[in-house]
């Protein structure tokens, strides 16, 4: 298991107002409604989520990176477990063609109004519960998706990736190193349920049993 990050371009993309984001909106109401995952969270106000999920390419950036990292190839089969509309999973298909993708999402809003190309591979489900056989796929990822579990399920999911994954697995997950960035977690989040260190989440990969790869995303 080894910390690779290929998100933090991605994440430091964003600029981030943490104050304004507990004062311009109730909080709690701001996470009820994002917690249902429908088109307040995607495509409602920035308030309550993204504020609009469109396709924008930034993710090329990171399928370009895990392709080369892992040795991605044609025929490989990869799943994004959180997968979202789909985006991270289109542009494997264009970083490397003859891939074939599968992705699995809480939210049927997403799914809905996934990217057309991807659609028809992503499917309704829990990272809990992966609807997959044993060991059926070459590269298994999460991105920003584990932190929004409870204990229980997240203990699950992790043996569920590993359980599904043949060959490389890799997840990222929020955290914090300081109490100023815990603070800013707090602030900016809408629907983490693990507030964990480095350390913890370490702790957690040990005892359920994850030999993939990870990194952590912090709010500095």
């Amino acid at each position: 298991m080894a910390y690779v990050d290929f998100l933090s371009s991605v994440h430091k993309s964003t600029k981030r107002d943490y104050l304004a984001r507990v004062l311009e909106f109730p909080k709690a109401e701001a996470a009820r409604l994002a917690k249902k995952w429908d088109v307040e969270y995607w495509d409602g106000d920035r308030k309550t989520g993204y504020g609009g999920y469109h396709y924008d390419g930034r993710w090329r950036q990171v399928a370009d990176a895990m392709v080369r990292h892992y040795g991605i190839r044609p025929g490989d089969r990869i799943l994004d477990v959180g997968c979202g509309k789909g985006f991270l999973l289109y542009d494997f298909t264009q970083a490397v063609s003859g891939v074939e993708v599968a992705g699995l999402d809480i939210s049927a809003y997403a799914i809905k109004h996934a990217k057309e190309e991807v659609r028809p591979f992503l499917c309704l489900g829990s990272a809990a519960r992966l609807p997959f056989e044993d060991k059926s796929f070459d590269l298994v990822v999460s991105i920003n998706t584990l932190h929004n579990l409870y204990c229980h399920d997240l203990d699950l999911a992790l043996r569920e990736i590993e359980r599904v994954g043949r060959k490389h697995k890799y997840l990222c997950v929020e955290s914090y190193r300081t109490e100023e960035e815990k603070v800013n977690l707090m602030y900016w989040q809408f629907t983490c349920e693990m507030f964990c260190t480095p350390e913890e989440w370490q702790w957690w990969f040990q005892h359920a049993g994850y030999t993939g790869d990870h990194s952590f995303i912090f709010f500095e």
